[in-house]
């Protein structure tokens, strides 16, 4: 029996690495045509050339996020390429924890550009093909801090609560064009999301924390296969999940 995977068009931002990276792999693996967006074009042409070599379908888009016209692109080009678009994951973010009073806004305005406008210009590309088609399934990240407050996190926290809002706006409004909607609130997985982390003092304690405690970036791509493996009259709408040993 199929699961619902195999043969569908999926997009993926943040691509390049970690979570992005994982589930890029697994899709493909499991016969889904990928395409790979994100700023370090030379990763995404490595891991577009090492699945089209291993006999899957790639394809590599250097894509930034916070710009619309490049998120369009990403899209157009899947379509270009592949025919369709079945599935959209706003997978990229940033993480610059820091404390309100350092008044940080550059790594504010950072932080609502790729978390939240990313996401909405994902949203926006592929919205009118998917409504077209009368199918798709759109993947938006938030976080345990998308549920949750945390020192030195206001912003970040801001935005993937918005996150969540904005899925549930979108799930409320695709309806009548039988798309899926799934928002991952992911707790400390294992990738390169401290590095952005300015703040030395605070890197190194959140690096420390999540280093005893982080499961790998294929935990967060078994989500996105489950949710995405579902019978198209099932729409996995949230998933919240942690390392069994986080404590928050």
């Amino acid at each position: 029996m199929s699961d619902n995977i195999q043969g569908k068009v999926a997009v993926i931002t943040g691509a390049s690495s970690g979570c992005g990276e994982a589930t890029a792999r697994l899709l493909a693996e499991r016969g889904a045509s990928v395409v790979l967006g994100a700023r370090r074009l030379e990763r995404i042409e490595a891991l577009a050339a090492e699945l089209t070599e291993a006999g899957f379908q790639a394809k590599a888009v250097q894509t930034d996020v916070a710009d619309r016209a490049q998120v369009q692109n990403l899209v157009d080009v899947a379509v270009e390429t592949f025919g369709r678009v079945d599935a959209m994951l706003n997978i990229a973010g940033l993480m610059p924890l820091a404390p309100l009073e350092d008044l940080k806004f550059d790594e504010w305005e950072q932080m609502i550009d790729v978390n939240l406008k990313g996401t909405l210009y994902g949203i926006g590309a592929a919205l009118p093909h998917m409504k077209a088609q009368k199918s798709g399934h759109i993947f938006n990240v938030s976080s345990v801090y998308g549920h949750k407050l945390g020192p030195d996190a206001s912003v970040y926290c801001a935005t993937k609560f918005g996150v969540r809002a904005l899925s549930e706006g979108l799930r409320q409004e695709v309806k009548p064009y039988n798309i899926r909607t799934t928002v991952l609130s992911p707790g400390a997985v294992a990738t390169e999301l401290l590095d952005h982390i300015s703040d030395q003092t605070i890197r190194e304690q959140t690096q420390d924390f999540v280093s005893q405690i982080a499961i790998p970036p294929e935990s967060f791509a078994r989500m996105v296969g489950f949710a995405m493996s579902e019978p198209d009259d099932v729409d996995v709408n949230e998933i919240l999940f942690r390392p069994t040993a986080q404590p928050i």
